[in-house]
């Protein structure tokens, strides 16, 4: 265990701080233009999956009573993100929309690149945020994903995903044998709609309608309204093509991580609507230093279920025999999900070697596999 004096140093932290570095980047291919733009892609799938072949595996676990104040310099790059990522979106809606240095095509490939950064730094910051208890924090998590456009995850990710994950009530838990493309546009529709239940439900269990102020759709909308009138008074109608174009590119990309995060894993159903607890082994996880770095321990994936709050540097990694590991990390994951034929022959056996490890008494797994067991109570 790493102690607690260890992880408290800004060298400790450095590796997390990586994702910075992106932000000039963006910046020099936008002034480069032409192919250049499609650096800022490579750079962050690519270059992080090499590293992670370098880098190797992380297997240690820092003290998780480690305090807030030995986590400052964790805490300070999620802190400074969400101003960094707010400044170079509009920034390069102006660049984009007040120079003919980019071709139309490059402008695409711009926005490509900047929704990769938005959705794989600026998504997994703001769940991050979100999950800490301090208004400052939610409210910097709030203001990432209104940037682009998915508000309502924070809603879906706290009330419906960690409450239901691995049942057939979580939208995000992609089913078995469930390809990428059919998965991506039922959850844009189904975790829009339960997100909004829930808040809906809660509501009603204080005796409040859907439409009481109160409700955080509100908030949403509202971050969200900010937003677009930015983007179309610093660039008109193009600057909101190119913001609308970016936020779709970063919903994709948090997308691809919820698919396969839990493809195929699911929680035995014990009668009368009744599952068992969430535990280590319905979470696919990765030990891969590099994209560790650029996830913030994201990949840690069956701690944070079991800490929700836990802070990104003290998730704890879990072995083989404690919970299923993926065999590389997110970033090639995410494009082998993108091939369907390609993630069934490497995720499939690995699901069926799931099931008989721990529920070898299940002998038909087809209402598992179709979300038809009974929805939780």
């Amino acid at each position: 265990m790493i102690p607690s004096s260890q992880v408290a140093r800004f060298a400790s932290a450095l590796p997390f701080w990586l994702s910075l570095l992106l932000i000039p980047l963006i910046w020099i291919v936008a002034g480069l233009g032409s192919w250049w733009v499609l650096l800022v892609p490579a750079a962050t799938w690519y270059l992080f999956s090499i590293l992670d072949a370098f880098a190797g595996l992380n297997l240690e676990n820092a003290d998780p009573d480690t305090t807030e104040d030995d986590l400052y310099w964790y805490r300070f790059v999620t802190m400074i993100w969400p101003g960094l990522q707010f400044v170079t979106l509009f920034g390069m809606i102006w660049y984009a929309t007040h120079t003919d240095h980019l071709s139309v095509g490059a402008m695409i490939g711009l926005f490509f690149g900047v929704g990769v950064v938005t959705g794989s730094v600026g998504i997994v910051y703001s769940h991050e945020l979100m999950h800490q208890k301090n208004n400052t924090e939610r409210w910097l998590g709030d203001i990432l994903l209104s940037m682009v456009m998915y508000s309502h995850f924070r809603s879906e990710h706290l009330l419906v995903h960690h409450r239901y994950v691995a049942t057939p009530r979580d939208p995000v838990t992609a089913r078995y044998n469930e390809g990428f493309h059919r998965f991506f546009p039922r959850v844009l529709i189904s975790s829009l709609k339960s997100s909004f239940r829930a808040e809906k439900d809660m509501l009603a269990r204080k005796d409040l309608r859907w439409s009481d102020l109160s409700n955080p759709f509100f908030r949403y909308w509202a971050l969200q309204g900010v937003m677009l009138v930015l983007a179309l008074l610093i660039g008109g109608w193009i600057g909101l093509l190119l913001f609308l174009w970016q936020a779709y590119v970063a919903i994709w990309q948090l997308e691809l991580t919820n698919y396969v995060e839990h493809y195929g894993l699911t929680r035995k159903h014990l009668g009368e609507g009744k599952y068992e607890h969430v535990k280590p082994h319905h979470s696919w996880n990765a030990a891969h230093k590099a994209s560790n770095w650029l996830l913030i321990n994201l990949q840690r994936h069956s701690d944070h279920h079991y800490k929700p709050d836990r802070r990104f540097p003290l998730l704890q990694n879990y072995t083989e025999a404690e919970a299923p590991q993926l065999p590389y990390g997110y970033p090639i994951m995410t494009m082998a999900a993108m091939m369907p034929p390609v993630w069934r022959r490497i995720m499939n056996p690995r699901v069926r070697k799931w099931r008989g490890m721990y529920y070898p008494e299940i002998t038909d797994w087809t209402p598992y596999s179709k979300a038809k067991t009974p929805m939780p109570r």
